[in-house]
């Protein structure tokens, strides 16, 4: 049935037809091939993931979960649509994607169909991409006073309404997408290899292990690395305000290092800023209270001046480098564990500057302390770079699911 009000609120050029509404299984067909003959085996067993679609189960999560005998799993070719009955917390619905990859094979778990001829497989997965339709759609599916209520049948799951516009319309909006999809996925691995590549480097460019010679350095140092006191290299930086200051307020998160806290938690939040520090670009701070043991220590690379809450001390280097200091604090294992021991309280922990101030830690010459926060530093402006560009792609793509369909 047509109806002159189904369009969407953005869409490509020359098309102009309404879109049809109809039932899914119009384009869509249960798929009845099993792998009876076994020519699939347990390596070619597939799952389904939220982020990155249908995948191989061993490449993506490192082992097999197959069963003793895969002969009842269901074959999955290119172009099928396949979907994951088991609920996810976003959606109790499960998910919806088109495999794109190689042929396979998928436990009973999972229902597998074959588009027909009205339809591109890549839309089906567009078209459920967002969480609040896919659970529009299958909630008065669910299959009433099963075990699990959230739980829909293959057929079952083809029997809700569906909006869809012409094959043509489809390919061009699925052609869109599938570049928006490769951009996100191509800086996503960006930022996944600048991650593992910083892990790696925290680890081979530090000493480990009472050992006073880090794996890899630079050219030009050789000489061995030194145990110091802390209250030798970093001084406290103790300015406050009172309640009429206006300086932007921030907030130090495990995640994002420091932030405005307007930012961060989305809205102003209302507080007695009286006796906040004062956090100069280029002084670290820290939050001196922990449930646990974990203490974050970060640089303001943010603003200028910024004021933070009377619980992060503040402290910049004395003879060092203090972004070099915050990576030693942070990641050097000796370290960590040492923080451990030294904070004080029974129920949340407490670091104050003073207790901090009497750790020892290694270190090299300033030179090459400063050589070391170069570089880390180049690698965090990268990874910021990427995923800054990859939350502006998601956002983006966010907006166009909602915009370019009904």
């Amino acid at each position: 049935m047509k109806n002159k009000q189904n369009v969407p609120q953005v869409r490509f050029k020359g098309f102009t037809d309404a879109w049809e509404q109809r039932e899914l299984n119009y384009y869509l067909s249960v798929s009845k091939a099993k792998n009876k003959d076994e020519r699939y085996s347990k390596d070619d067993v597939l799952s389904v993931s939220g982020d990155y679609g249908i995948v191989n189960q061993i490449a993506f999560q490192g082992r097999s979960f197959a069963g003793e005998s895969v002969a009842n799993y269901g074959v999955v070719e290119t172009g099928d649509v396949v979907y994951t009955k088991s609920p996810l917390k976003s959606n109790p619905y499960g998910i919806i994607k088109t495999n794109k990859g190689i042929a396979g094979i998928v436990s009973t778990l999972y229902a597998v169909y074959k588009p027909h001829i009205t339809v591109c497989s890549d839309f089906v997965q567009v078209y459920f991409e967002q969480d609040v339709r896919m659970n529009n759609y299958m909630q008065p599916l669910v299959n009433k006073g099963a075990k699990n209520d959230m739980k829909v049948s293959a057929e079952n799951a083809l029997k809700g309404k569906v909006i869809f516009p012409s094959v043509k319309e489809q390919q061009r909006i699925c052609t869109y997408f599938n570049s928006l999809d490769h951009l996100i996925t191509l800086h996503q691995r960006k930022c996944e290899t600048l991650q593992k590549l910083k892990k790696s480097m925290l680890q081979k460019m530090f000493p480990k292990n009472g050992s006073s010679y880090p794996e890899i350095r630079f050219a030009g140092f050789t000489d061995a690395w030194e145990q110091r006191e802390l209250s030798g290299l970093i001084t406290e930086y103790k300015e406050t305000v009172d309640s009429d200051c206006d300086l932007p307020v921030l907030t130090s998160s495990k995640t994002e290092g420091v932030v405005l806290q307007e930012e961060h938690f989305g809205r102003k939040q209302q507080h007695d800023i009286t006796g906040y520090n004062i956090l100069p670009r280029g002084y670290c701070t820290y939050r001196n209270r922990s449930d646990g043991v974990d203490f974050t220590f970060n640089i303001n690379k943010c603003c200028d001046k910024g004021i933070i809450s009377k619980f992060y001390p503040v402290f910049y280097g004395n003879n060092s480098d203090v972004f070099f200091i915050s990576l030693v604090l942070n990641h050097s294992e000796e370290v960590v564990h040492e923080i451990g021991y030294t904070c004080t309280g029974t129920g949340q922990k407490v670091l104050s500057f003073l207790d901090l101030q009497k750790m020892n830690i290694t270190v090299p010459s300033y030179d090459e302390q400063k050589k070391i926060a170069s570089y880390f530093e180049h690698l965090d402006h990268l990874i910021t770079l990427h995923q800054r560009k990859l939350e502006t792609l998601k956002k983006l793509k966010k907006s166009m699911l909602r915009k370019m369909f009904i």
